[in-house]
């Protein structure tokens, strides 16, 4: 069975601004090829919905609840709910999160 797949408005924003950027400072063919890859990755997510690994940031935290998979550099981060997935970051990984992920998912 298939879960749901949802993005919060801001892990919409996040895929918005991300795309767009790379459409500018590289190539709206560069962009796309991000954007189908994230689309797949977030596909999967409905499918196998376990796999991605505890973020790091908040598992230091006590707080294993949120999940991740990667595209390099990129992370989306999700939690898993019972009929569906709703992610609530897509980010360049090589930003400093902490700040970030307290700010979204700690007051959650």
């Amino acid at each position: 069975m298939s879960l749901e797949v949802v993005l919060t408005e801001d892990a919409a924003r996040d895929l918005e601004e991300l795309i767009g950027y790379i459409g500018e400072v590289d190539r709206e063919v560069a962009a796309d090829r991000v954007l189908d890859r994230i689309a797949g990755r977030l596909e999967g997510l409905g499918q196998l919905p376990a796999r991605g690994a505890p973020v790091r940031e908040l598992a230091t935290l006590g707080i294993v609840e949120y999940r991740e998979v990667f595209f390099k550099p990129y992370r989306v981060i999700y939690r898993v709910f019972d009929t569906r997935v709703v992610v609530f970051v897509i980010t360049d990984g090589q930003r400093d999160l902490q700040s970030l992920l307290e700010r979204r998912l700690v007051q959650v």
